[in-house]
């Protein structure tokens, strides 16, 4: 069998491979080949740079110790006393709007704002005093319960046509509180408090209460708020809000998993668009750098990262080598253009990329379906990337305890 035949055998045992696990892959192979491939590649930068550089501001606000601080420092997956955490106490210690960026996504804001708890409260002069139109959402944080500022703000917030919700901190305290008496029931003690705060909230309309323990974000409603904060913000708002959040259950990996998916397309299209360049290994260079890029994002959202293990060590009191010892990926030692070029480095991928430099050579069509192998190839290695590290991901957070 001469070489060329054999490599288009190897090559269509790997597109086989894509149709069995991966059919999705196929159908938007054709959809690419079908549009303008080098539009489509120009279009697909644009998306990337966007993704990375959206910007997303929160603004979390409420009366004073109602936990508005270290609601802050949950959503940027931080401990209270941290260098670089707000600043917590049982009085007032936000006095004017203070920025906190995440750690590892400084595009993405949390704002921590100062207590709404004073007698003379004006809300529409708050939001003045606080530059409202910063802001891409509110979320009003309250314990026990709701307050008539908290309604005056919400009220306020609503005219100005901005989204905000209710979050009723401190739970986890609630039921430490009320499972010493006889009879406990946890289900019908949550059912009793959302109640209350919705009957508090009737001025309001009808606003969605989340009941949220700020010590354990897995637990409650933390997931419900992520849904509903998916429905009402932007395609590039929601994946930088999804990416920047903690791992705090398999739910939340699922999420990540899913938006990861998705612009892993943008990705790949970006890589293919070098495929039409006739130099030798000029395409898989480019593709290297570009997946490298992204799967380096996507490792530290899943919070397999060095930093990020390190702080779930310390979070969970477990040490770091039992945390890292279920992760059995080829990305468990981080990631590198090596670990990246040995994706490429299995005898289906190297047909297939034989063949698509190959068809760099031949003008107009060639350079087309040289593309569309470039697409198919590189988001077929994303996914797998994805995936492996997702499976990582929830290795760690059942390790963990979480």
């Amino acid at each position: 069998m001469s070489e060329p035949i054999y490599e288009t055998v190897i090559a269509e045992s790997f597109y086989e491979e894509i149709i069995a696990e991966a059919p999705d892959i196929v159908t938007e192979m054709q959809n690419y080949v079908k549009n303008n491939p080098h539009q489509s590649s120009s279009k697909a930068k644009k998306h990337l740079d966007q993704l990375e550089n959206v910007t997303l501001h929160i603004a979390v606000t409420g009366e004073s110790g109602v936990g508005k601080s270290t609601f802050v420092n949950a959503l940027r997956g931080v401990i209270d006393g941290d260098e670089d955490a707000a600043e917590t106490g049982v009085t007032e210690t936000t006095m004017k709007a203070l920025r906190y960026s995440h750690p590892t996504m400084p595009n993405v804001n949390i704002w921590d704002l100062p207590g709404i708890g004073t007698p003379n409260f004006k809300a529409k002069k708050y939001l003045k005093e606080v530059h409202f139109d910063t802001y891409d959402f509110f979320i009003i944080v309250g314990s026990l319960r709701f307050k008539e500022n908290d309604i005056m703000l919400a009220k306020e917030i609503q005219k100005m046509k901005k989204m905000f919700y209710f979050v009723r901190s401190k739970i986890d305290q609630d039921i430490k509180a009320e499972s010493r008496k006889k009879n406990f029931n946890e289900d019908a003690l949550l059912s009793k408090i959302r109640l209350s705060c919705k009957d508090n909230l009737m001025a309001v309309g009808n606003p969605k209460v989340f009941l949220i323990s700020t010590f354990d974000l897995g637990k409650y409603d933390f997931q419900k708020l992520i849904t509903s904060l998916e429905d009402n913000l932007s395609d590039h708002k929601w994946s930088a809000l999804i990416q920047s959040l903690p791992v705090c259950s398999l739910s939340m990996i699922d999420k990540k998993q899913q938006d990861l998916n998705r612009t892993a397309a943008a990705a790949a299209t970006a890589a293919a668009g070098t495929a039409c360049v006739p130099l030798p290994g000029f395409s898989v260079g480019c593709e290297i750098g570009i997946m490298q890029k992204y799967l380096e994002s996507a490792l530290v959202s899943f919070g397999l990262d060095k930093k990020s293990i390190q702080r779930l060590s310390e979070r969970v009191n477990k040490p770091e080598n039992a945390l890292k010892s279920v992760m059995k990926s080829r990305f468990r030692g981080g990631i590198d253009k090596t670990v990246v070029a040995n994706m490429f480095r299995t005898t289906p991928m190297i047909a297939a990329k034989s063949i698509e430099v190959f068809l760099t050579g031949i003008p107009a069509f060639g350079n087309i379906g040289a593309m569309g192998i470039a697409f198919a190839t590189t988001l077929r290695l994303l996914r797998k990337a994805i995936k492996d590290m997702a499976v990582d991901a929830k290795a760690v957070v059942i390790a963990a305890g979480l």
